[in-house]
């Protein structure tokens, strides 16, 4: 499977516990939409990453991607302490200028 380099950042450095390495794939301006939520920036976003890995220890784990419109949607295999584990996802990302600008995660 072949993704983004940016895309493909995001799911390495995520594998690692590689907070900044992740943090340094998305705009400054970037955000992410999770459970709900939105987190705006680069700060928020390394904020929510960390607490969300360790409040639920995931792994995850890149099956398929397709594009949609202006979107690249990554399906992947999300593993860990929460109800329903395992779950497949769906990863939305929006590029630009070779980085994540948004990221929205549902099921």
């Amino acid at each position: 499977m072949e993704l983004h380099p940016s895309i493909e950042t995001y799911f390495d450095a995520d594998a690692r516990g590689a907070r900044d390495r992740l943090v340094a794939a998305f705009s400054p301006e970037a955000t992410v939409l999770d459970e709900g939520h939105t987190y705006s920036g680069r700060t928020a976003i390394g904020a929510w990453w960390a607490e969300t890995k360790a409040r639920y220890r995931t792994t995850l784990q890149p099956l398929e991607v397709s594009h949609a419109g202006d979107a690249t949607a990554v399906r992947a295999l999300a593993t860990g302490d929460f109800p329903g584990s395992p779950a497949t996802l769906t990863f939305l990302f929006w590029l630009q200028d070779n980085q994540i600008k948004a990221l929205e995660i549902g099921a």
